[in-house]
């Protein structure tokens, strides 16, 4: 049986992501390597289980989760898609179980607010995992004073957190913004579109989502 240790020591697997995460550094792009990744794994991997999915669930999300990003080795464009693809080779030469395969491919191939839906449980969480990973230390630039938009607001962000409510209801992203280095406006522009895939995300798994920023509900 495929577990994610196992996935996660996968040689191949992790030259894959660091060639993709290197063309992204070459176009100027957030890091988008193990840190990330792996902070995504484990995230789908803790809405899951706090949402009483079983272990084995739990598991596939945090496949899922590492595997995510993949696709950027191929292409910044589609990369959900091609991502999946190479998940679906990848997972078939290890001998992954065909239905739990079709549940990794599918989250991986609806991850990206361009084409992505929560059509299962595991996509929802990735959706939920991968849109709240917004840190400063995913920006690669250390000239502030050539900060695109991407940089602005990933370095305003000092402190960020996704919670589910004690209650399963809700579900909090909860950021702290330096405006100094970009405003919410910022924010909105560049990740309107994710939140609202957030959104949809959450009610696929019976919660409510919130956007809070700088203690001010938005969403």
């Amino acid at each position: 049986m495929i577990t994610y240790e196992s996935i996660k020591h996968n040689e191949a697997i992790r030259t894959y992501i660091t060639r993709a995460d290197e063309s992204l550094a070459a176009l100027g792009f957030t890091e988008h390597s193990f840190p990330h990744v792996c902070h995504v794994a484990q995230m789908a991997g803790y809405i899951l289980e706090t949402m009483g999915h079983d272990a084995r669930t739990v598991e596939l999300a945090k496949i899922a989760g590492y595997l995510h990003d993949i696709g950027n080795l191929v292409n910044r464009s589609e990369h959900s898609q091609s991502g999946a693809v190479m998940a679906w080779t990848l997972l078939s030469s290890m001998g992954c179980d065909p239905a739990e395969q079709a549940t990794i491919v599918t989250a991986i191939g609806n991850h990206d607010e361009g084409t992505g839906v929560p059509v299962n449980a595991v996509a929802a969480a990735l959706i939920l995992a991968d849109k709240a990973d917004v840190r400063r230390s995913r920006v690669r630039n250390d000239d502030e004073s050539t900060f695109d938009i991407h940089d602005r607001v990933n370095y305003s962000v000092r402190h960020s957190e996704l919670k589910i409510s004690p209650d399963r209801t809700t579900v909090t992203l909860r950021l702290t913004v330096d405006t100094h280095y970009g405003s919410v406006m910022d924010y909105f522009e560049i990740f309107l579109g994710r939140m609202i895939l957030c959104r949809k995300a959450a009610d696929r798994l019976g919660l409510r989502f919130r956007l809070i920023i700088n203690d001010q509900q938005l969403i």
